[in-house]
Formats: C-alpha cells, sequence, structure tokens
C-alpha cells in the first residue's frame, strides 16, 4: 500500500488529517501485515495513538495502551501554568495521571523535584511508569490521594488534578473515539461534571504545603461552582483562561 492509496483509505473513513496520518502509519509499520492492522484499526475508529502505541504532549512522545485516556492539547496551558509556579527542590504531585505526560512536562528542566504520581487504573500506571522511568519511580495505583505516601501531607508544591469533568450526560456526544476507546472513568464527572473535584477539594489542603497551589480544568459553566468548592476546602482559587483554546485552567492557592 503506498501513501497516496493509504491517505485515500483514511480519508474515506473521515481521518481529517489523512496525509500526516498516512506518514505516521508507513514510518511505525515493519512489515505489510502490521501495516495493515493498523490501518484496519484506525478505520474502524481507534484513536491514531492508541494505534501507533505513542501520543505527543507539549512536544513530548508518551507511550499510551488501548483504553488509557490521551492527553489533550488544550491540557498544555494548565502545564505551562503549573511550570510558573514550580520551583527547584518542590514536591508535585499527579492525581489522575494517566500516561504520566502533565507530570513530566511540568517538572522537565527542574532540578531536585520529586515527582509522584497516582492512578486508578493499572494499565495507566504502567505506561506511566515507563513515561516517567528515570524521572520518578514513585507511581502508584490508587484511587486519588489513597496512594500517595503520608510523609507528602503539608509538602506538595503543585497538585495536578487533570480529574474527569465531563457530564455524564454530555458523554454521548463526545466524539466516538474518545467515548468508545478511552475508559469512560477518565472522561465521566458525574451529574455536573465535578463529582471527582469534589473529592479532590476537601482533601487537597492538607496535602499542599503552605503557599502550594492545586491545578485542575473545568468548564465555563462550571467555574462557579468549582471555586465555591475549593474556597470551602480551605483554598484561594483564581482561574487561567486561553480564550483561543477555550481552556480554563483553575489555580487554587493555600
Amino acid at each position: 500500500m503506498n501513501h497516496e492509496e493509504l491517505t485515500a483509505r483514511l480519508r474515506a473513513a473521515g481521518c481529517v488529517f489523512a496525509e500526516e496520518e498516512a506518514d505516521r502509519l508507513l514510518a511505525a509499520a515493519s512489515t505489510v501485515d502490521e501495516l495493515e492492522t493498523m490501518v484496519a484499526r484506525r478505520v474502524a475508529g481507534h484513536p491514531l495513538e492508541h494505534v501507533l502505541g505513542v501520543a505527543f504532549f507539549a512536544g513530548v512522545p508518551f507511550a499510551v495502551a488501548d483504553g488509557v485516556f490521551v492527553p489533550r492539547h488544550r491540557t498544555e496551558l494548565l502545564t505551562a501554568t503549573g511550570r510558573g509556579l514550580l520551583r527547584d527542590g518542590g514536591v508535585a504531585l499527579d492525581l489522575c495521571c494517566g500516561t504520566g505526560a502533565l507530570g513530566l512536562v511540568v517538572v522537565r528542566g527542574f532540578a531536585g523535584v520529586r515527582l509522584v504520581a497516582t492512578d486508578i487504573d493499572p494499565v495507566a500506571v504502567d505506561c506511566a511508569r515507563r513515561n516517567l522511568d528515570g524521572v520518578s519511580s514513585e507511581v502508584f495505583v490508587g484511587d486519588l490521594f489513597s496512594a500517595v505516601p503520608s510523609a507528602l501531607l503539608g509538602s506538595v508544591d503543585l497538585l495536578l488534578a487533570n480529574v474527569p469533568y465531563v457530564p455524564t450526560a454530555e458523554i454521548a456526544y463526545l466524539p466516538e473515539e474518545f467515548r468508545v476507546h478511552e475508559a469512560r472513568a477518565a472522561l465521566d464527572g458525574g451529574a455536573d461534571g465535578l463529582d471527582v473535584l469534589r473529592r479532590v477539594a476537601a482533601e487537597a489542603a492538607r496535602w499542599l504545603a503552605p503557599g502550594g497551589a492545586l491545578l485542575t480544568e473545568a468548564g465555563p459553566a462550571q467555574l462557579g461552582t468549582a471555586h465555591a468548592l475549593l474556597r470551602a476546602g480551605g483554598l484561594n482559587p483564581y482561574t487561567v483562561t486561553d480564550e483561543e483554546s477555550e481552556t480554563n485552567v483553575v489555580v487554587a492557592t493555600r
């Protein structure tokens, strides 16, 4: 199968960036049979990242497995904001870490930072351990704070909480490659999309160091409630917005 034929096949399947995807598939496949298997999966609707086993976030490649949440480029606002708050020698905690991409991008280039990451999905944690190899050996399976070492109480300078925030009723309107091929738990935030944030907000203050900050995302209609939840948890929230990508990062400081 040549590039032109592959591009036509991908375009017919509805792939918007068919030419670029053809380039990546051809580069990744070692044999004709492997290429056919990969193309068949992509045409069937599997995310390209799952087909290739690699995702890119902030220009950095990350291993990703079937079913694992693929980091969205819009979340680069969260990592950029986090990098502006972190300092050398700090402590960063990445809850719902997925592939570990956010934590790695945030701590990259800082000296002496301790990074701890957790996720409830063992498959995601396996990806994160591979991606964070050489950066952190503290990547744990657990529900939110349950697997975090108790020694971190009161010492976290930066808490990344990229929790699911899609309201349950809106899951049906997501693109198929997200809705069908990513773990439901990585998307579904409950009736108003803020169920997981409620649990994080209730505990975050006792984990944060004085002056430490929690970072999360929220939709425009969720900002008021998200701020109220974080204030009730003893934190001082504000919002950083990128109007072009329509992304809202809520920062809440202790």
